[in-house]
């Protein structure tokens, strides 16, 4: 136990001094403390290590930004933007495997190790540029609703992909049937969703203000929030799906703002840092030198299919460009979600052990980027709005 709290004290004091230099420096908040994460973790100073408690308490932190999300979103503009939503998220998903397949083959990847890396390029981890737009106030937009929407979309294509791959070309024999099983459980799912956001959550609201305990109405959230989480996850989806529809139920309720206030207060204060911070701790300078060309090219080709896969798609339902470069970096960091799928490759002898630092420094470094580009994307906008103003 004392470890843990060692490990805790750590990480808060580093995230505290990472995000008084963000200020000063003038970036992204996030951006710090992933930073911190690197700095502290296995790949400089060796204080922390990755641990199954530090990945637990992360996913909390993850859990909880996403719900925050989901109560601050407008769920009429989510509703309006689903089309733009829908198209980001398949070009986001097409494009990666395209370019980065080929990419991976010419450094000497086998065929089938090549393919998956594509669908490791393919998952999008938008918890981290959920933080940049709330950072700037940026949520409640079409740009933002766009990227939410696609995130959403994105995360249910990327299990789709990823059971294909498994069942083609890994241990796998394919099963028609369990996947379709699975499909249609996760249609009911969402139909359940539908159901809980209409006419659940107010009646449970209802009962539980007849108890007159203390944070009656958070508590409550917060079953609501976990309770989603455990479900998507139940059906094959990743548990953030949950949260963010759990946040869009409460966002329809009289408690929207009292709920993620105190939700923000919880996550901002202990588990959101602990997730960005495990993030930078699976950073490694193995290999790095021997591999570095294969990632930074692997890095520009993980930026560039998104940005051109997810703007390009909006694009051509008629954003302008600034609006596309918005959607486009927003869409950029694999976060969590990279590093989760290959691990799973790695388990399944669909990546090579030879390549696998370099594409965990890889995930890590478009997670680190993409805060930037995103933030300087939004400044853009908002100048040439103020130019056409004047």
């Amino acid at each position: 136990m004392m470890a843990f709290i060692e490990q805790v004290t750590i990480i808060l004091i580093t995230t505290l001094v990472a995000g008084y230099l963000s200020n000063r420096i003038g970036i992204p908040a996030v951006l710090g403390q992933l930073i911190a994460g690197i700095i502290v973790g296995p790949a400089i100073l060796k204080l922390i290590a990755p641990t199954n408690f530090l990945h637990d308490m992360a996913e909390i932190g993850v859990i909880l930004l996403m719900f925050v999300a989901g109560c601050e979103s407008d769920l009429d503009l989510l509703k309006k933007y689903f089309k733009p939503s829908m198209l980001a998220a398949v070009c986001g998903i097409i494009l990666p495997i395209i370019f980065v397949w080929p990419l991976a083959l010419l450094f000497g990847m086998s065929t089938m190790h090549a393919l998956f890396l594509g669908v490791v390029f393919a998952a999008t981890s938008v918890s981290i540029s959920i933080v940049v737009l709330k950072e700037l106030g940026y949520i409640n937009n079409r740009e933002a609703s766009t990227i939410l929407g696609a995130a959403v979309v994105d995360d249910i294509l990327a299990v789709i992909v990823l059971s294909l791959m498994m069942a083609f070309v890994g241990q796998e024999k394919f099963d028609a049937v369990k996947l379709l099983s699975q499909l249609a459980l996760q249609a009911v799912f969402f139909v359940g969703i539908f159901v809980v956001i209409k006419w659940i959550t107010p009646i449970i609201f209802k009962v539980t203000q007849q108890l007159n305990v203390q944070y009656s109405t958070v508590i409550t959230s917060l079953i609501i929030a976990f309770g989603l989480a455990y479900l998507a996850e139940l059906v094959g989806l990743s548990d953030v799906v949950g949260a963010f529809f759990a946040g869009i139920a409460i966002s329809q309720t009289p408690y929207q703002q009292k709920v993620g206030r105190a939700v923000e207060d919880l996550g901002q204060s202990l588990f959101m840092p602990i997730f960005f911070v495990n993030i930078g701790l699976s950073m490694s300078f193995n290999h790095f030198l021997s591999q570095v060309g294969f990632i930074i090219a692997l890095v520009a080709v993980a930026f560039i299919t998104k940005v051109i896969g997810c703007g390009g798609a909006v694009r051509l339902l008629g954003y302008d460009f600034d609006s596309a470069l918005v959607v486009g970096t927003g869409m950029v960091p694999r976060g969590e979600m990279g590093l989760i799928v290959a691990q799973i490759g790695l388990t399944n002898h669909l990546m090579s052990p030879t390549h696998y630092s370099a594409i965990i420094m890889t995930i890590i470094l478009t997670t680190l980027i993409a805060p930037i580009f995103l933030k300087m994307a939004i400044n853009r906008q908002h100048q040439h709005q103020r130019n056409i103003a004047n």
